[in-house]
Parts: structure tokens; C-alpha cells; sequence
């Protein structure tokens, strides 16, 4: 497998620019500073040259200091030159990083709402049929347990028709908010669509841990919501049924399993419990 490259070229960073800038500008003020000591030295030899109290021989010692002192001159000016263009050259870096910057973060938006529902932010079907996928072939090959949860909200419909739209997406958005919460950091909970929920777990030990789980993602849906509606604030209760398939019981593909929770939830909304197993 190839590894995977950046097509982009890479850029020198402006920082770095920025520092041979200021290092070249310290040698400048080096040669500067030498040339008028030079031009200084210069002018009193000239100075003694007319009074005629310059020693034999101080005309070529003259000539040859000024030949010095015109080449530093030229190399101060070729600086100033250099020094200049590393300006404009920094100027650009900072706008390619600038516009780099912005180019990634674009793609991490656009990856980010291709992998996500949109209003809950919860990882939608396509991202948890990847992680899915990936959670059955680790499972296989360590030979754990995995778990799919389907939850169903019970008569959310009526949440709409009684309250609107708004107050129902409001609704869903906290839920989604509190599955969150409930989530182990190797799992992952969707919004299948609608008022659906799937839940993977990765790694699951037995029926008892997944009893503990099942009741509390229950418990945390069944807590009221406070909604704001306008100047007033709904409190808005709902309670929720959940099926729970395992593999390899239950199913050895994704299809498999998620059908099987979706079954199981079924079950589980004429149980006292609102929650039941693939196998029951």
C-alpha cells in the first residue's frame, strides 16, 4: 500500500525566512558600520594628505583604503538589496500560510458535515457503518464481543405536532448531547435518522454491562428537557425503547445486526424494562 502524500507543495515556513531576515540584517549593520568607519579613516588620511603631513608612501595606503571602503559600500548596498526581496519574500510566505491555513480548515469542515448529521453533530449512518465495519473485523480477529443498540423514541411525534418543529429538534439536540456523555471513548453513537439512534459498543464483556448501559442511556433520555420556546421554557419529557443484538450471535454483518436490534427494539416497547435483547 502506497502511503499517502500530500500533493501540495511544501512551504518554507515564514518564520524561518524571518529568521535569516534578521540575521542578514544584523551583518548589514555590521558592514555599514564598517564602511563609515572606513570613510571616517579615510577622510583624515586625506585631511593629512593636503597638509602635507602624510608620511611617504600614505597616497597608495590611501588608495588601496579607498578601494576597501568602496567595496564594503557596494557589499552594504547589495545587502540592503537582498534584505529587501527576503522582506516581500516573508510578506508572501505569510499569506500562502494564511491561505494554506484556510484551505485545511475548509476540508476539515467539508469532512467533518460529509461524516456527521447536521443537527446534532452525532456521527451519521455512513460514519457508523465505517466504524461498524471496522469495530466486526477487530472483534473477529481479537475475538471480542460487539454490541449494536437501536434507540427509538416513544410517540416523538407528538412532541412535534403539540410543541413544533423547533421545539422537536431542540429535543433531539439534547439527546444527542446526553447519548454523547454516555459514550465510552472506543464507541460511537448515530443518529440513524429521524427520532433513531444506534449505539456501537466495542469490546463488551458480558449481558450484565450491557444491561448497565442499556438503563442508563434510558435514564438520561427519560430526563425532562427544558426548552425555550419564545420567553417561555417547555419542559419536555420522552421516554425511549432500545434493542440490543450481539455478535456473533446476533448477526455477523452490519446489516445483520443493526436488523436485529431494530427487532429487539420493537419488542422492548410493550416490556417494562423498554429495553431487550436480540435473543430473548
Amino acid at each position: 500500500m502506497k502511503p499517502n502524500v500530500d500533493p501540495r507543495p511544501a512551504i518554507k515556513p515564514a518564520k524561518a525566512i524571518t529568521n535569516v531576515l534578521i540575521q542578514s540584517e544584523q551583518v548589514k549593520g555590521l558592514v555599514d558600520e564598517a564602511a563609515q568607519e572606513l570613510s571616517a579613516v579615510n577622510s583624515v588620511l586625506k585631511q593629512e594628505l593636503a597638509l602635507g603631513d602624510a608620511p611617504s608612501g600614505m597616497e597608495d595606503v590611501l588608495e588601496k583604503s579607498q578601494v576597501v571602503e568602496d567595496k564594503v559600500q557596494d557589499a552594504a548596498e547589495k545587502l540592503t538589496d537582498v534584505n529587501r526581496a527576503l522582506k516581500a519574500e516573508v510578506r508572501e510566505r505569510h499569506v500562502l500560510e494564511f491561505q494554506l491555513a484556510a484551505v485545511k480548515e475548509r476540508e476539515e469542515t467539508s469532512r467533518n458535515a460529509a461524516l456527521h448529521d447536521t443537527l446534532t453533530g452525532l456521527a451519521n449512518r455512513a460514519l457508523f457503518d465505517d466504524r461498524l465495519q471496522h469495530g466486526l473485523a477487530q472483534a473477529k480477529r481479537q475475538g471480542w464481543n460487539l454490541a449494536v443498540m437501536f434507540v427509538d423514541l416513544d410517540d416523538f411525534k407528538q412532541i412535534n405536532d403539540s410543541h413544533g418543529h423547533g421545539a422537536g429538534d431542540d429535543v433531539l439536540r439534547t439527546i444527542a448531547t446526553r447519548l454523547t456523555e454516555t459514550t465510552r471513548v472506543d464507541d460511537t453513537v448515530s443518529r440513524h435518522g429521524g427520532d433513531e439512534f444506534l449505539y456501537l459498543l466495542i469490546d463488551v464483556r458480558d449481558d450484565f454491562d450491557l444491561k448497565a448501559i442499556a438503563e442508563k442511556i434510558l435514564a438520561s433520555i427519560q430526563l425532562p428537557c427544558d426548552i425555550k420556546s419564545g420567553d417561555r421554557t417547555l419542559r419536555i419529557s420522552v421516554n425511549a425503547s432500545l434493542g440490543i443484538a450481539v455478535f456473533p450471535n446476533d448477526g455477523t454483518t452490519p446489516d445483520a445486526l443493526i436488523a436485529s436490534a431494530d427487532a429487539a427494539m420493537y419488542r422492548a416497547k410493550g416490556s417494562q424494562s423498554r429495553y431487550a435483547f436480540a435473543q430473548q
